[in-house]
């Protein structure tokens, strides 16, 4: 048999060339959003059991929760929360078949970002 010589090319879509679209960062956003509130919430639970534990744990606990740490944590938290939130009726909204043309779609992916802010800086305000 005849040796095949393998071809050398870039990977499909090459890095350097490939511009990253409104529509794949949002994808993406949403699941970083998803797992980082699996952190959040193990966040919550340490402090929860902490406080079910004992009095210097939960002091503990607590100093890390309401530190600046604590607090950078669960406001991104609401903020993954939003963005998660309407990346999902996004999705639904993908789901019956419409919004699919790639102008809606942009305009559905910056409706999500913005709007996730705008939610987050009201409940911050709130809350």
């Amino acid at each position: 048999m005849a040796e095949t010589k393998p071809v050398e090319r870039p990977l499909s879509p090459h890095l350097q060339i490939y511009r990253p679209q409104l529509t794949s960062i949002t994808s993406i956003l949403t699941r970083i959003t998803g797992n980082a509130l699996i952190v959040a919430a193990l966040l919550i639970v340490w402090w929860l059991l902490a406080a079910s534990t004992s009095d210097a744990y939960f002091a503990m606990a607590d100093a890390v929760v309401t530190s600046w740490f604590g607090d950078l944590v669960l406001s991104l938290s609401v903020w993954a929360v939003w963005y998660h939130y309407l990346a999902g009726l996004r999705h639904l909204y993908f789901d019956a078949g419409k919004g699919m043309d790639i102008p809606t779609a942009e305009k559905l992916g910056w409706g999500c970002i913005i709007g996730s802010v705008v939610l987050t800086v009201i409940t911050l305000l709130l809350v």
